[in-house]
């Protein structure tokens, strides 16, 4: 993860935080999201309380890995055709959790697991995972 000089460089770090993002992602899609959506009703309201407080504090940091690396790879490197590939799976799934999968979080929350609501949760995170593989993707094709 290092450029020819020796130190750790803007691409190299988006291609960490992009395989982190899409590792936390794919975990989200095959194993957390199928639990929370066989939790039996009465148990709906601890189990989706217990969930939303505990990844949490992972979302901050996968997030916050992928936001402080395109802030580096932005202020340093010129936009490619790779980079842009990556940025678009990136505002894909910023815009995912935006404006579906947070606020149906919350609509969960208060109402309970709703069959509609479960089903946006699902696409929304089939939408997240598709921009986390895209944003790898184009951040491996910017090393070229």
């Amino acid at each position: 993860m290092r450029g020819e000089d020796g130190r750790i460089d803007a691409t190299h770090a988006l291609l960490a935080a992009a395989a982190l993002h899409a590792g936390f992602q794919a975990v989200v899609t095959a194993v957390v999201y199928p639990a929370l959506v066989a939790t039996p009703a009465r148990d709906w309201a601890a189990v989706h309380a217990a969930h939303s407080r505990r990844i949490t504090r992972v979302v901050a940091v996968v997030y916050g890995s992928v936001v402080a690396a395109w802030g580096w790879a932005l202020a340093t490197l010129p936009l490619s055709p790779w980079l842009g590939v990556a940025l678009a799976g990136s505002v894909l799934t910023g815009a995912a959790t935006a404006f579906s999968a947070a606020p149906t979080h919350a609509r969960l929350g208060r109402l309970g697991p709703r069959p509609e609501l479960l089903a946006r949760l699902v696409r929304a995170d089939a939408v997240r995972l598709a921009g986390a593989a895209l944003t790898l993707g184009g951040a491996a094709g910017a090393l070229g």
